[in-house]
C-alpha cells in the first residue's frame, strides 16, 4: 500500500508543479484557441492512440497468457538489457509479442545504412543533391531496405519467441507460421511508419520521434512502481533512497536539457547599403551554433548498431555484448556515440552553404575573410564545441549502466536515467514546442 501511496504522491507533485505553470496554461488555452494548431494537436493523439492499440495486440497464433509476468519470456527481458531496452522502445509491443513488436528500430537501421551509402556511393551522392525529389528517392530506398532487415529481424524474432515459451505457440513454429507471422511484423512496421510520415506531415512534430517517445513514456509508470515496489523490499532506509533516485534523475534531467540547448554564438556583422532614405544592415547578429547539433540522432544509431550482436545468439560475441553493464557493451556504445555525433553533425551543418549565405546577404565575421577563411573558422568552432558535446553524450548514453552497478537501481527505471530514453524524451519534446 505504501508503494502506491509514493507513486501516487510523485504524480500529483508532478501535476501541481505543471498546474501552477502560468506559461503551461497559457500554452494550452492559446492550442485551443488557433483552430489549425487544434487540428494538428488532436490529429496527432489520435495517430498516437492508434499506434498504442496495436501494442496490445497480439500476433494470432500465440497465446498473451504464457507471456505475462513470471513467465521465462518476461524474466529474460528483465534480464538480456538489449531485449529489455527494445521493449522498452516499442512500448511493451515486443514483450507482449504484438504486432508493433519490432517497433521502428529496423527503420531505425535502415536509415544508417543509406546515409553512410550517401558518404561513399556517388549514386546517393547525387541523389542527396537533387533536393526534394532526391529526397523522396531516399526515402523510397529506405523503406525498401527496412523491408530487407526485417526479413531477418522477423523470424529471429519468432525463433527466439519459441526457444524461450515454446507453449505459447497454439499451432507450433512450423515455416508456414513463421511466413505469416513475419509478414504481420513487417506489416506493423510498415504502418507504424506510415503513421509518424502522417504525424509529421499533417500533426505536429517529427512522427517516427514522437512514435519512440511514446513507446518510451508509456513504460515510466511501471517501471517506476517496479522500482518502488524493489525499494521496499528492501531494509530501512528504503524511502531516503527512493527520493535519492527521484532527486537525481531531476538532476539529470536538467544536466540533459542543458546540453541539447547548449549554443556557442557567433557573431556576424551585415555591412551597411542605403536605399534611397532608408539604411538597411549595419547590425550585428549571432550565428547560433549548437554544441549538440545532432541531437537525438548519434544515440539512435549508436544503439540500434548495438543491437546486431543479438542476431549471433549463442556466441561469445553476442554474449560479450548481452548485458547493459557490461564493460565492453558501454564502451563500444560510447565509441559509437562519439563517432555518430562527428558524423551526424557534419552531414547537418555544411560551414561552406553558411559561408556563402553571409557573403550572399553582405555579412561577414568581424576579424574574419569572407570565404575560405570563413568556411575554416565555423569548421574549426564546430570541431571545438563538437567534441565536449559528443563526450558528454557518451557520458549520458553509459548513464543507466552506471545507475544499475552503483546505485542498484532496477535495470526498467535505469533507463530513465540516461541513454536513448533520456535523450529521445528530451530532445523530442523541446523539438515539439
Amino acid at each position: 500500500m505504501n508503494q502506491y501511496l509514493v507513486v501516487g504522491i510523485v504524480f500529483l507533485v508532478v501535476i501541481a508543479i505543471l498546474a501552477t505553470n502560468k506559461k503551461l496554461v497559457e500554452t494550452l488555452k492559446n492550442i485551443y484557441k488557433i483552430e489549425e494548431l487544434r487540428k494538428r494537436v488532436i490529429y496527432t493523439i489520435g495517430l498516437l492512440l492508434v499506434y498504442r492499440l496495436g501494442s496490445f495486440i497480439v500476433i494470432p497464433g500465440i497465446d498473451p497468457n504464457a507471456l505475462g509476468e513470471g513467465s521465462a519470456y518476461a524474466s529474460q527481458l528483465e534480464g538480456n538489457g538489449l531485449l529489455g531496452l527494445l521493449d522498452v522502445f516499442s512500448g511493451g509491443a515486443f514483450g507482449n509479442a504484438a504486432i508493433f513488436a519490432l517497433g521502428v528500430m529496423p527503420y531505425i537501421t535502415a536509415s544508417i545504412v543509406i546515409q553512410l551509402m550517401g558518404m561513399m556511393i556517388p549514386y546517393f551522392q547525387k541523389m542527396q543533391k537533387e533536393g526534394e525529389s532526391g529526397r523522396r528517392k531516399m526515402n523510397q530506398w529506405t523503406r525498401f531496405l527496412t523491408i530487407g532487415v526485417l526479413l531477418i529481424q522477423g523470424p529471429a524474432y519468432i525463433a527466439n519467441l519459441y526457444h524461450q515459451v515454446p507453449g505459447a505457440f497454439v499451432y507450433g513454429s512450423n515455416f508456414l507460421f513463421v511466413a505469416y507471422a513475419t509478414t504481420i511484423l513487417i506489416a506493423g512496421t510498415m504502418f507504424i511508419m506510415w503513421l509518424g510520415e502522417k504525424i509529421t506531415d499533417k500533426g505536429i512534430g517529427n512522427g517516427i520521434s514522437l512514435i519512440i517517445m511514446i513507446g518510451i513514456v508509456a513504460r515510466l509508470p511501471h517501471a517506476l512502481l517496479a522500482e518502488v515496489n524493489a525499494r521496499f523490499q528492501t531494509a530501512s532506509g528504503s524511502a531516503i533512497m527512493l527520493i535519492f533516485e527521484l532527486v537525481l534523475l531531476f538532476l539529470v534531467f536538467m544536466a540533459t536539457i542543458a546540453l541539447v540547448q547548449a549554443v556557442r554564438k557567433v557573431p556576424v556583422q551585415y555591412a551597411k547599403r542605403i536605399v534611397g532614405n532608408k539604411q538597411y544592415g549595419g547590425v550585428r547578429q549571432y550565428i547560433p551554433l549548437k554544441m549538440n547539433a545532432a541531437n537525438v540522432m548519434p544515440i539512435i544509431f549508436a544503439q540500434a548498431l548495438m543491437f546486431i550482436p543479438a542476431l549471433f545468439s549463442g556466441t561469445a560475441f553476442a554474449a560479450a555484448f548481452s548485458s547493459m553493464t557490461g564493460f565492453w557493451y558501454n564502451f563500444t556504445l560510447a565509441v559509437l556515440v562519439i563517432a555518430f555525433t562527428y558524423f551526424y553533425t557534419a552531414i547537418i551543418i555544411n560551414p561552406q552553404m553558411m559561408a556563402d549565405d553571409m557573403k550572399r546577404n553582405g555579412g561577414f565575421i568581424p576579424g574574419v575573410k569572407p570565404g575560405k577563411q570563413t568556411v575554416n573558422y565555423i569548421d574549426t568552432i564546430m570541431t571545438r564545441i563538437t567534441l565536449p558535446g559528443s563526450f558528454f553524450l557518451a557520458i549520458v548514453a553509459i548513464l543507466p549502466a552506471l545507475a544499475m552497478r552503483f546505485l542498484g537501481i532496477q535495470q526498467a527505471f535505469a533507463y530513465f536515467y540516461g541513454g536513448t530514453s533520456l535523450l529521445i524524451m528530451v530532445g523530442v519534446v523541446l523539438d515539439t514546442l
